[in-house]
């Protein structure tokens, strides 16, 4: 009589992916990998909140998808369509406490791994700070337009002297050479910005979507907007979502984004021109209810994978 069963194990890996321990072997057609810190103004933000997201993302992943072979109603059946995609999640980038900066360089590192192997990097913040180093990895797949999902602006120059911190993402992307259109979509509220920063995203020529102009218009009206036959990088700030679907945030304010909206304009992208990569950050899990911020975040990796294998995204390795 069978009286005892093991222990469930704790999801080691990101929907059930392979873990990948050597970059330099790898052969994949996704690639997810942590990046838990950013550069922090202050030293007691350096392990914050946001710094045990990918963690969360991780333990998460039962919710966030049952099996790899459901049927699901978000892509039109299972996430890799029963072809042949291997996914593999490359662990966290290492922190050493002694050189509280070299994780940015060892990110940046890491990325333009996952991208010269031909595997689409996505990315499990982690504060916002973490796009800058990976897309300074991407220097060789411009022009990329950048589409931001989020509350705020991140244009600020500094703060602290900090200028790679959570606030500038967006003002450093500007500054990249490969970077050219900038959609920053689902703004709302104080969106964190002082006048200058948002004159500083206005001459640069950043399209700047509130969440009531989507609310008001559409997604499809914003879809129209963005260049057909583009490279497009995803950066996903869960707060620019409606709190009911991601509490667990920093500054959660009502008037977001909706997930339908965020899963249309997914959608469009990937069929429009080709999506390079995607960061999901700014996830705080103490303050998450039901693991809903995890698995919104977590969907909507989903609704991106699935729309690119079904594109045809990912051939033979």
């Amino acid at each position: 009589m069978l009286l005892t069963i093991p222990a469930k194990a704790e999801h080691q890996t990101f929907l059930y992916s392979e873990p990948c321990t050597d970059l330099d072997a790898l052969r994949a057609d996704i690639a997810y990998l942590g990046i838990p810190y950013g550069e922090s103004y202050t030293f007691g933000e350096i392990a914050s909140d946001q710094s045990r997201g990918a963690l969360a993302m991780r333990r998460a992943t039962g919710r966030i998808l049952r099996a790899i072979e459901r049927y699901d109603f978000d892509i039109g059946g299972p996430l890799y369509d029963n072809r042949p995609i291997r996914a593999v999640d490359c662990g966290d980038v290492y922190a050493d406490p002694r050189e509280l900066k070299e994780h940015l360089a060892r990110a940046e590192q890491v990325v333009r791994k996952i991208v010269a192997s031909g595997a689409m990097p996505i990315i499990l913040g982690g504060d916002h700070s973490i796009p800058i180093p990976v897309l300074k990895a991407l220097d060789d797949q411009g022009p990329i337009t950048l589409i931001q999902i989020d509350q705020h602006l991140d244009w600020r120059e500094e703060i602290n002297g900090v200028t790679h911190g959570l606030s500038s993402p967006i003002r450093r992307a500007s500054e990249m050479d490969h970077i050219g259109e900038i959609f920053q979509i689902g703004l709302h509220a104080s969106g964190s910005g002082r006048q200058e920063e948002f004159d500083a995203a206005r001459a640069y020529g950043a399209h700047l979507v509130s969440s009531y102009e989507l609310h008001e218009r559409g997604i499809q009206h914003v879809l129209d907007r963005i260049p057909a036959g583009g490279r497009y990088y995803i950066t996903v700030d869960l707060d620019a979502f409606e709190p009911g679907i991601a509490p667990g945030v920093a500054a959660p304010c009502a008037g977001g984004m909706t997930f339908m909206q965020a899963r249309s304009l997914i959608h469009g992208l990937v069929n429009k021109g080709r999506v390079v990569g995607m960061d999901v950050v700014e996830i705080t899990p103490a303050t998450d209810v039901n693991d809903i911020t995890c698995i919104t975040a977590g969907r909507l990796i989903v609704n991106l994978v699935g729309a690119a294998v079904r594109a045809n995204y990912f051939g033979a390795k």
